[in-house]
């Protein structure tokens, strides 16, 4: 049996948060709603008249996207290698997915493979330059390969 990367898993993880929190914001556009109106009327300007959040969880879901797939300039990147910078702005994305009433599934497929990414941050993975690949041995893997 193999050993399983956490970090490839995590990636198929979050593609699939970001496929989806696009979708969500789509289907905001169309039926606009916050998930948190039965506790209070003040976020509804977050969504009518101007689709602002909506708009913002387009523009994650697009990123995360482009991060994880990744669109050509971005392989092999600083950005694209580093676990830590996912830490950073994936609770963003988590936040906006939240607040949104289409967008609470993404929020937690987000959370789910921020816990992988950790997972495997902390066992010392790391993410190779090209994506989809293994790393080499003898590489800077933190002692782990």
């Amino acid at each position: 049996m193999g050993k399983l990367i956490k970090n490839h898993w995590a990636r198929l993880i979050i593609i699939t948060a970001s496929i989806y929190q696009i979708a969500a914001a789509l289907e905001g556009f169309f039926w606009p709603k916050i998930f948190w109106d039965f506790i209070t009327k003040n976020l509804d300007g977050a969504v009518k008249p101007i689709p602002v959040l909506q708009i913002i969880n387009l523009l994650l879901g697009i990123f995360g996207l482009a991060w994880e797939l990744p669109l050509r300039y971005l392989a092999g990147t600083m950005i694209h290698r580093s676990i830590e910078a996912r830490l950073v702005v994936y609770p963003l994305s988590v936040l906006a997915a939240a607040l949104l009433y289409q967008g609470t599934n993404p929020a937690l497929y987000y959370l789910i493979g921020m816990g992988v990414y950790f997972w495997g941050y902390s066992e010392g993975e790391v993410v190779c330059s090209e994506p989809w690949t293994l790393p080499k041995k003898g590489g800077r893997a933190r002692g782990i390969v």
